[in-house]
Protein backbone atom coordinates (compact mmCIF):
# COMPACT_ATOMS: atom_id res chain seq x y z
CA UNK A 1 0.00 0.00 0.00
CA UNK A 2 2.77 2.42 0.96
CA UNK A 3 4.63 1.62 -2.28
CA UNK A 4 1.47 2.27 -4.28
CA UNK A 5 0.96 5.62 -2.52
CA UNK A 6 4.55 6.68 -3.26
CA UNK A 7 4.11 5.68 -6.89
CA UNK A 8 0.89 7.68 -7.18
CA UNK A 9 2.53 10.68 -5.52
CA UNK A 10 5.43 10.55 -7.97
CA UNK A 11 3.01 10.23 -10.88
CA UNK A 12 1.01 13.21 -9.66
CA UNK A 13 4.17 15.28 -9.14
CA UNK A 14 5.50 14.29 -12.56
CA UNK A 15 2.46 15.47 -14.51
CA UNK A 16 2.09 18.55 -12.31
CA UNK A 17 5.62 19.57 -13.27
CA UNK A 18 4.86 19.05 -16.95
CA UNK A 19 1.65 21.08 -16.67
CA UNK A 20 3.54 23.85 -14.88
CA UNK A 21 6.20 23.81 -17.62
CA UNK A 22 3.53 24.23 -20.30
CA UNK A 23 1.88 27.09 -18.40
CA UNK A 24 5.22 28.85 -17.87
CA UNK A 25 6.16 28.47 -21.52
CA UNK A 26 2.82 29.82 -22.75
CA UNK A 27 3.06 32.81 -20.39
CA UNK A 28 6.61 33.50 -21.57
CA UNK A 29 5.66 33.36 -25.26
CA UNK A 30 2.58 35.55 -24.81
CA UNK A 31 4.63 38.09 -22.83
CA UNK A 32 7.00 38.50 -25.79
CA UNK A 33 4.16 39.90 -27.86
CA UNK A 34 3.27 42.56 -25.30
CA UNK A 35 6.78 43.79 -24.56
CA UNK A 36 7.87 47.06 -26.15
CA UNK A 37 10.61 49.61 -25.64
CA UNK A 38 9.86 53.01 -24.14
CA UNK A 39 12.79 55.40 -24.38
CA UNK A 40 10.88 58.59 -23.63
CA UNK A 41 12.09 60.69 -20.73
CA UNK A 42 8.98 62.82 -20.75
CA UNK A 43 6.46 64.53 -22.98
CA UNK A 44 8.17 67.20 -25.05
CA UNK A 45 6.16 70.44 -25.28
CA UNK A 46 7.13 70.98 -28.93
CA UNK A 47 4.22 70.92 -31.34
CA UNK A 48 5.15 72.73 -34.53
CA UNK A 49 6.08 71.10 -37.80
CA UNK A 50 6.52 71.72 -41.51
CA UNK A 51 3.23 70.75 -43.14
CA UNK A 52 2.26 70.02 -46.72
CA UNK A 53 -0.51 72.63 -46.79
CA UNK A 54 1.50 75.47 -45.31
CA UNK A 55 0.98 78.48 -47.60
CA UNK A 56 4.21 80.09 -46.47
CA UNK A 57 6.14 77.38 -48.34
CA UNK A 58 5.06 78.70 -51.77
CA UNK A 59 6.87 81.51 -53.56
CA UNK A 60 5.74 83.92 -56.27
CA UNK A 61 7.87 82.11 -58.85
CA UNK A 62 6.27 80.42 -61.84
CA UNK A 63 7.44 78.37 -64.82
CA UNK A 64 6.71 78.58 -68.56
CA UNK A 65 4.35 76.20 -70.34
CA UNK A 66 5.44 72.66 -71.17
CA UNK A 67 6.01 73.36 -74.92
CA UNK A 68 8.08 76.44 -74.08
CA UNK A 69 10.27 74.51 -71.65
CA UNK A 70 10.71 71.72 -74.23
CA UNK A 71 11.96 74.25 -76.77
CA UNK A 72 14.31 75.76 -74.21
CA UNK A 73 15.81 72.42 -73.15
CA UNK A 74 16.15 71.30 -76.78
CA UNK A 75 18.14 74.45 -77.59
CA UNK A 76 20.35 74.52 -74.48
CA UNK A 77 21.61 71.56 -72.39
CA UNK A 78 21.28 73.62 -69.19
CA UNK A 79 18.19 75.76 -68.65
CA UNK A 80 17.87 77.91 -65.52
CA UNK A 81 14.38 79.26 -65.02
CA UNK A 82 13.95 82.61 -63.23
CA UNK A 83 14.24 82.31 -59.46
CA UNK A 84 16.28 79.08 -59.50
CA UNK A 85 18.83 78.79 -56.67
CA UNK A 86 20.69 75.53 -57.34
CA UNK A 87 24.36 75.73 -58.32
CA UNK A 88 27.06 73.16 -59.06
CA UNK A 89 30.66 72.66 -60.10
CA UNK A 90 30.24 72.76 -63.87
CA UNK A 91 33.59 71.13 -64.61
CA UNK A 92 32.90 68.15 -62.31
CA UNK A 93 29.46 67.65 -63.86
CA UNK A 94 30.79 67.95 -67.43
CA UNK A 95 33.43 65.33 -66.69
CA UNK A 96 30.88 62.79 -65.46
CA UNK A 97 28.54 63.53 -68.41
CA UNK A 98 31.29 62.91 -70.96
CA UNK A 99 29.83 62.24 -74.43
CA UNK A 100 26.33 61.48 -73.15
CA UNK A 101 23.38 63.67 -74.09
CA UNK A 102 22.29 64.83 -70.64
CA UNK A 103 20.23 67.98 -70.17
CA UNK A 104 19.44 69.81 -66.95
CA UNK A 105 16.30 71.86 -66.21
CA UNK A 106 16.56 74.01 -63.08
CA UNK A 107 13.36 75.45 -61.57
CA UNK A 108 12.90 77.72 -58.54
CA UNK A 109 11.69 76.46 -55.14
CA UNK A 110 8.18 77.04 -53.81
CA UNK A 111 6.24 75.92 -56.89
CA UNK A 112 2.68 74.71 -56.48
CA UNK A 113 1.60 71.22 -57.55
CA UNK A 114 0.50 72.28 -61.05
CA UNK A 115 3.80 74.01 -61.76
CA UNK A 116 5.83 71.08 -60.45
CA UNK A 117 3.75 68.77 -62.65
CA UNK A 118 4.63 70.85 -65.71
CA UNK A 119 8.33 70.58 -64.91
CA UNK A 120 8.13 66.81 -64.47
CA UNK A 121 6.18 66.47 -67.72
CA UNK A 122 9.12 67.93 -69.63
CA UNK A 123 11.41 65.25 -68.20
CA UNK A 124 8.98 62.45 -69.05
CA UNK A 125 8.21 63.55 -72.64
CA UNK A 126 11.73 64.04 -74.00
CA UNK A 127 13.81 61.18 -75.32
CA UNK A 128 17.05 62.67 -74.06
CA UNK A 129 18.17 62.16 -70.49
CA UNK A 130 16.76 65.14 -68.59
CA UNK A 131 17.58 65.94 -65.00
CA UNK A 132 15.12 68.24 -63.26
CA UNK A 133 16.00 70.37 -60.27
CA UNK A 134 13.23 72.04 -58.25
CA UNK A 135 14.81 74.24 -55.62
CA UNK A 136 17.71 71.99 -54.69
CA UNK A 137 15.90 68.66 -55.13
CA UNK A 138 17.38 66.73 -58.06
CA UNK A 139 15.62 63.93 -59.95
CA UNK A 140 16.31 61.95 -63.09
CA UNK A 141 14.29 59.05 -64.42
CA UNK A 142 13.29 56.91 -61.44
CA UNK A 143 16.10 58.31 -59.28
CA UNK A 144 16.03 61.03 -56.65
CA UNK A 145 19.34 62.30 -55.29
CA UNK A 146 19.34 63.08 -51.57
CA UNK A 147 22.05 63.96 -49.10
CA UNK A 148 22.57 61.52 -46.25
CA UNK A 149 25.12 63.28 -44.08
CA UNK A 150 25.89 66.67 -42.60
CA UNK A 151 28.43 67.71 -45.24
CA UNK A 152 25.87 67.19 -48.01
CA UNK A 153 23.04 69.01 -46.23
CA UNK A 154 25.32 71.94 -45.36
CA UNK A 155 26.43 72.43 -48.97
CA UNK A 156 22.88 72.07 -50.24
CA UNK A 157 21.12 74.46 -47.88
CA UNK A 158 23.90 76.95 -47.12
CA UNK A 159 25.09 77.61 -50.69
CA UNK A 160 22.65 75.75 -52.98
CA UNK A 161 25.43 73.38 -54.05
CA UNK A 162 24.02 70.22 -55.68
CA UNK A 163 27.20 69.01 -57.37
CA UNK A 164 27.14 65.69 -55.53
CA UNK A 165 23.45 65.17 -56.37
CA UNK A 166 23.95 65.66 -60.09
CA UNK A 167 27.09 63.52 -60.20
CA UNK A 168 25.33 60.62 -58.46
CA UNK A 169 22.27 60.91 -60.69
CA UNK A 170 24.28 60.93 -63.91
CA UNK A 171 26.48 58.06 -62.73
CA UNK A 172 23.40 56.00 -61.85
CA UNK A 173 21.62 56.71 -65.14
CA UNK A 174 24.75 56.00 -67.18
CA UNK A 175 25.65 52.99 -64.97
CA UNK A 176 29.06 54.32 -64.01
CA UNK A 177 31.01 54.40 -60.78
CA UNK A 178 30.57 57.57 -58.71
CA UNK A 179 33.74 59.69 -58.85
CA UNK A 180 35.29 60.89 -55.62
CA UNK A 181 34.21 64.43 -54.71
CA UNK A 182 35.67 66.66 -52.03
CA UNK A 183 33.40 67.18 -49.03
CA UNK A 184 35.36 70.18 -47.71
CA UNK A 185 33.23 73.25 -47.07
CA UNK A 186 34.78 76.66 -47.96
CA UNK A 187 34.87 78.18 -44.48
CA UNK A 188 36.80 81.34 -43.65
CA UNK A 189 37.26 83.45 -40.55
CA UNK A 190 35.01 86.54 -40.47
CA UNK A 191 36.75 89.88 -40.80
CA UNK A 192 36.94 92.23 -37.84
CA UNK A 193 34.31 94.53 -39.33
CA UNK A 194 31.95 91.64 -40.04
CA UNK A 195 32.32 90.27 -36.52
CA UNK A 196 31.92 93.69 -34.87
CA UNK A 197 28.66 94.36 -36.72
CA UNK A 198 27.19 91.02 -35.70
CA UNK A 199 28.41 91.26 -32.09
CA UNK A 200 26.94 94.76 -31.68
CA UNK A 201 23.45 93.56 -32.64
CA UNK A 202 23.75 90.51 -30.38
CA UNK A 203 24.68 92.68 -27.41
CA UNK A 204 21.66 94.89 -28.09
CA UNK A 205 18.83 92.38 -28.47
CA UNK A 206 20.45 88.96 -29.05
CA UNK A 207 19.57 88.82 -32.76
CA UNK A 208 21.41 89.84 -35.94
CA UNK A 209 19.57 89.69 -39.27
CA UNK A 210 21.71 90.36 -42.33
CA UNK A 211 20.45 91.88 -45.57
CA UNK A 212 18.61 89.27 -47.60
CA UNK A 213 17.76 87.05 -44.62
CA UNK A 214 14.09 86.16 -44.06
CA UNK A 215 14.08 85.86 -40.26
CA UNK A 216 11.34 88.21 -39.05
CA UNK A 217 11.38 87.12 -35.41
CA UNK A 218 12.71 84.44 -33.10
CA UNK A 219 9.95 82.14 -31.75
CA UNK A 220 10.27 83.06 -28.07
CA UNK A 221 8.44 80.09 -26.55
CA UNK A 222 10.31 77.57 -28.68
CA UNK A 223 13.62 79.28 -27.90
CA UNK A 224 12.95 79.23 -24.15
CA UNK A 225 12.03 75.52 -24.27
CA UNK A 226 15.07 74.62 -26.37
CA UNK A 227 17.57 76.63 -24.30
CA UNK A 228 16.14 77.06 -20.77
CA UNK A 229 19.44 77.77 -19.01
CA UNK A 230 20.76 80.72 -21.05
CA UNK A 231 19.20 83.04 -23.63
CA UNK A 232 20.42 81.98 -27.05
CA UNK A 233 21.98 84.34 -29.59
CA UNK A 234 20.74 84.21 -33.18
CA UNK A 235 22.44 85.21 -36.42
CA UNK A 236 20.43 85.00 -39.67
CA UNK A 237 22.24 85.22 -43.01
CA UNK A 238 20.88 84.61 -46.51
CA UNK A 239 21.99 81.65 -48.61
CA UNK A 240 25.67 82.22 -49.39
CA UNK A 241 27.16 82.66 -52.85
CA UNK A 242 28.26 79.38 -54.40
CA UNK A 243 32.01 79.12 -54.92
CA UNK A 244 32.90 81.83 -52.40
CA UNK A 245 34.32 81.35 -48.89
CA UNK A 246 31.69 81.47 -46.15
CA UNK A 247 32.39 83.36 -42.89
CA UNK A 248 32.16 80.99 -39.95
CA UNK A 249 30.72 83.10 -37.17
CA UNK A 250 30.01 80.34 -34.66
CA UNK A 251 33.46 79.77 -33.10
CA UNK A 252 34.29 83.49 -33.09
CA UNK A 253 31.00 84.39 -31.37
CA UNK A 254 31.45 81.59 -28.86
CA UNK A 255 34.74 83.18 -27.81
CA UNK A 256 33.00 86.55 -27.40
CA UNK A 257 29.96 85.11 -25.59
CA UNK A 258 31.16 82.09 -23.60
CA UNK A 259 28.52 79.75 -22.14
CA UNK A 260 25.81 81.22 -24.40
CA UNK A 261 24.11 79.10 -27.08
CA UNK A 262 24.86 80.54 -30.52
CA UNK A 263 22.62 79.70 -33.49
CA UNK A 264 23.76 80.80 -36.95
CA UNK A 265 21.55 80.40 -40.04
CA UNK A 266 22.95 80.33 -43.56
CA UNK A 267 19.78 80.21 -45.64
CA UNK A 268 18.03 77.05 -44.42
CA UNK A 269 21.19 75.59 -42.90
CA UNK A 270 21.47 76.01 -39.11
CA UNK A 271 24.76 75.83 -37.18
CA UNK A 272 24.85 75.43 -33.40
CA UNK A 273 27.78 76.48 -31.18
CA UNK A 274 28.04 76.77 -27.42
CA UNK A 275 27.39 74.46 -24.46
CA UNK A 276 27.44 70.74 -25.33
CA UNK A 277 28.18 71.58 -28.98
CA UNK A 278 30.56 68.63 -29.38
CA UNK A 279 27.82 66.08 -28.68
CA UNK A 280 24.77 68.10 -29.56
CA UNK A 281 25.47 69.99 -32.82
CA UNK A 282 25.78 66.95 -35.08
CA UNK A 283 22.90 65.14 -33.39
CA UNK A 284 20.47 68.05 -33.69
CA UNK A 285 21.43 68.63 -37.34
CA UNK A 286 20.99 64.96 -38.21
CA UNK A 287 17.61 64.70 -36.45
CA UNK A 288 16.30 67.83 -38.16
CA UNK A 289 17.58 67.47 -41.72
CA UNK A 290 16.99 63.72 -41.95
CA UNK A 291 13.34 64.51 -41.29
CA UNK A 292 12.78 67.77 -43.18
CA UNK A 293 15.49 68.01 -45.86
CA UNK A 294 13.19 66.82 -48.64
CA UNK A 295 10.59 69.53 -48.02
CA UNK A 296 13.18 72.23 -47.42
CA UNK A 297 14.80 71.41 -50.76
CA UNK A 298 11.55 71.86 -52.74
CA UNK A 299 9.79 74.71 -50.97
CA UNK A 300 10.58 78.31 -50.08
CA UNK A 301 10.13 78.46 -46.31
CA UNK A 302 11.08 81.70 -44.50
CA UNK A 303 13.87 81.33 -41.97
CA UNK A 304 11.38 82.11 -39.19
CA UNK A 305 9.50 78.89 -39.89
CA UNK A 306 12.65 76.81 -40.35
CA UNK A 307 14.10 78.10 -37.07
CA UNK A 308 10.87 77.41 -35.18
CA UNK A 309 10.79 73.77 -36.24
CA UNK A 310 14.52 73.34 -35.56
CA UNK A 311 14.06 74.71 -32.03
CA UNK A 312 11.25 72.22 -31.43
CA UNK A 313 13.51 69.37 -32.52
CA UNK A 314 16.16 70.67 -30.12
CA UNK A 315 13.53 70.57 -27.37
CA UNK A 316 12.72 66.98 -28.30
CA UNK A 317 16.38 66.06 -28.03
CA UNK A 318 16.59 67.71 -24.61
CA UNK A 319 13.57 65.78 -23.41
CA UNK A 320 15.26 62.63 -24.66
CA UNK A 321 17.82 63.06 -21.87
CA UNK A 322 20.90 64.36 -23.69
CA UNK A 323 21.41 67.13 -21.15
CA UNK A 324 21.38 64.97 -18.02
CA UNK A 325 17.66 65.27 -17.41
CA UNK A 326 16.73 62.98 -14.48
CA UNK A 327 14.82 59.83 -15.33
CA UNK A 328 11.15 60.04 -14.31
CA UNK A 329 10.00 57.59 -11.67
CA UNK A 330 8.67 54.37 -13.19
CA UNK A 331 6.82 51.90 -10.89
CA UNK A 332 8.24 48.40 -10.80
CA UNK A 333 6.54 46.11 -13.30
CA UNK A 334 6.22 42.60 -11.79
CA UNK A 335 6.10 40.99 -15.23
CA UNK A 336 9.34 42.70 -16.28
CA UNK A 337 11.03 41.61 -13.05
CA UNK A 338 9.93 37.96 -13.20
CA UNK A 339 10.15 37.45 -16.96
CA UNK A 340 13.89 36.59 -16.98
CA UNK A 341 13.25 33.79 -14.45
CA UNK A 342 10.56 32.07 -16.50
CA UNK A 343 12.94 30.12 -18.80
CA UNK A 344 14.80 28.78 -15.75
CA UNK A 345 11.52 27.83 -14.07
CA UNK A 346 10.42 26.08 -17.26
CA UNK A 347 13.69 24.17 -17.43
CA UNK A 348 13.42 23.13 -13.79
CA UNK A 349 9.87 21.81 -14.32
CA UNK A 350 10.84 19.79 -17.38
CA UNK A 351 13.98 18.41 -15.72
CA UNK A 352 11.86 17.36 -12.75
CA UNK A 353 9.35 15.73 -15.07
CA UNK A 354 12.08 13.82 -16.93
CA UNK A 355 13.75 12.76 -13.67
CA UNK A 356 10.48 11.44 -12.23
CA UNK A 357 9.70 9.70 -15.52
CA UNK A 358 12.99 7.81 -15.51
CA UNK A 359 11.98 5.51 -12.63
CA UNK A 360 8.64 4.30 -14.05
CA UNK A 361 10.08 3.90 -17.52
CA UNK A 362 13.11 1.92 -16.42
CA UNK A 363 11.15 -0.25 -13.99
CA UNK A 364 9.20 -1.88 -16.79
CA UNK A 365 12.26 -3.53 -18.32
CA UNK A 366 12.34 -1.05 -21.12
CA UNK A 367 8.95 -2.06 -22.48
CA UNK A 368 7.70 1.53 -22.28
CA UNK A 369 10.88 3.05 -23.73
CA UNK A 370 9.33 2.46 -27.11
CA UNK A 371 5.84 3.59 -26.08
CA UNK A 372 3.88 6.85 -25.90
CA UNK A 373 5.32 7.96 -22.57
CA UNK A 374 8.85 7.88 -24.00
CA UNK A 375 7.78 9.89 -27.06
CA UNK A 376 6.01 12.38 -24.79
CA UNK A 377 9.14 12.82 -22.65
CA UNK A 378 11.41 13.14 -25.69
CA UNK A 379 9.19 15.68 -27.45
CA UNK A 380 8.86 17.66 -24.22
CA UNK A 381 12.65 17.77 -23.90
CA UNK A 382 12.77 19.01 -27.51
CA UNK A 383 10.48 21.93 -26.65
CA UNK A 384 12.93 22.97 -23.93
CA UNK A 385 15.80 23.40 -26.34
CA UNK A 386 13.74 24.90 -29.16
CA UNK A 387 11.81 27.45 -27.04
CA UNK A 388 14.82 29.70 -26.64
CA UNK A 389 15.36 29.90 -30.40
CA UNK A 390 11.88 30.63 -31.73
CA UNK A 391 10.82 33.93 -33.29
CA UNK A 392 7.56 35.49 -34.42
CA UNK A 393 7.20 33.09 -37.37
CA UNK A 394 7.90 29.89 -35.44
CA UNK A 395 6.14 30.74 -32.14
CA UNK A 396 2.64 29.66 -33.31
CA UNK A 397 3.68 26.14 -34.38
CA UNK A 398 5.63 25.66 -31.13
CA UNK A 399 2.62 26.76 -29.08
CA UNK A 400 0.34 24.37 -30.98
CA UNK A 401 2.83 21.55 -30.45
CA UNK A 402 2.87 22.19 -26.71
CA UNK A 403 -0.92 22.11 -26.71
CA UNK A 404 -0.89 18.72 -28.44
CA UNK A 405 1.62 17.41 -25.88
CA UNK A 406 -0.65 18.59 -23.07
CA UNK A 407 -3.61 16.82 -24.69
CA UNK A 408 -1.54 13.62 -25.06
CA UNK A 409 -0.62 13.79 -21.37
CA UNK A 410 -4.28 14.06 -20.39
CA UNK A 411 -5.15 11.16 -22.71
CA UNK A 412 -2.52 8.99 -21.00
CA UNK A 413 -3.80 9.96 -17.56
CA UNK A 414 -7.38 9.13 -18.61
CA UNK A 415 -6.23 5.79 -20.09
CA UNK A 416 -7.74 6.61 -23.46
CA UNK A 417 -7.09 4.24 -26.38
CA UNK A 418 -3.46 4.07 -27.48
CA UNK A 419 -4.47 5.00 -31.01
CA UNK A 420 -5.79 8.38 -29.83
CA UNK A 421 -2.63 9.01 -27.80
CA UNK A 422 -0.44 8.21 -30.80
CA UNK A 423 -2.48 10.56 -33.00
CA UNK A 424 -1.98 13.42 -30.56
CA UNK A 425 1.75 12.71 -30.34
CA UNK A 426 1.95 12.55 -34.14
CA UNK A 427 0.26 15.96 -34.36
CA UNK A 428 2.67 17.40 -31.78
CA UNK A 429 5.64 15.96 -33.68
CA UNK A 430 4.42 17.55 -36.92
CA UNK A 431 4.07 20.96 -35.24
CA UNK A 432 7.56 20.72 -33.74
CA UNK A 433 8.90 19.64 -37.14
CA UNK A 434 7.37 22.80 -38.66
CA UNK A 435 9.01 24.84 -35.90
CA UNK A 436 12.47 23.42 -36.64
CA UNK A 437 11.96 23.87 -40.37
CA UNK A 438 11.00 27.55 -39.93
CA UNK A 439 14.11 28.04 -37.78
CA UNK A 440 16.30 26.28 -40.35
CA UNK A 441 17.62 23.89 -37.68
CA UNK A 442 17.49 20.32 -38.99
CA UNK A 443 19.06 19.02 -35.77
CA UNK A 444 15.85 19.97 -33.92
CA UNK A 445 13.47 18.17 -36.28
CA UNK A 446 11.87 15.41 -34.15
CA UNK A 447 13.03 12.49 -36.27
CA UNK A 448 16.66 13.69 -35.93
CA UNK A 449 16.42 14.83 -32.32
CA UNK A 450 14.78 11.63 -31.03
CA UNK A 451 17.08 9.28 -32.97
CA UNK A 452 19.01 7.27 -30.45
CA UNK A 453 16.92 8.47 -27.52
CA UNK A 454 14.00 6.03 -27.86
CA UNK A 455 16.01 2.82 -28.37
Amino acid sequence: MAERTVRRTKEWARWTLLGAAVVVLVVFLLAQRTQDVDVSYGQSPSQSGITEDDDVSLSDATVPSVPEMKEMIAADPVVRLPGSIARWDEQAVREVIGDSDVRILVAPPGLDKAERRRVMTVEADLEETVLTVVGTRSTGGLYVAVADRITGWRSQFATGDITGHLVRLISSLEKREDPELSSDFPWREPTGAELDAVAADLRTDGVHVADGATLERVPEESSAAAFPDEDALYVALPMQEFGEAVPRYGPALTRLFPDRPVVVMYGSWIEYHGPNATDFARLSATVFYAHFADRLSRYDYPQTNVLGVWLDRVTDVRYAGLFDRPLPYVPVDPLTVTLPALPWLFTACVVGFVALSFGPLSSRRGSLLQGPRARLAGLTALTIEVSGLTDERSDPSLTRGIGKLDAAREALESELPARQVRRLLDDAENELDDTARLLGRDAYRPRNYLQGRLR
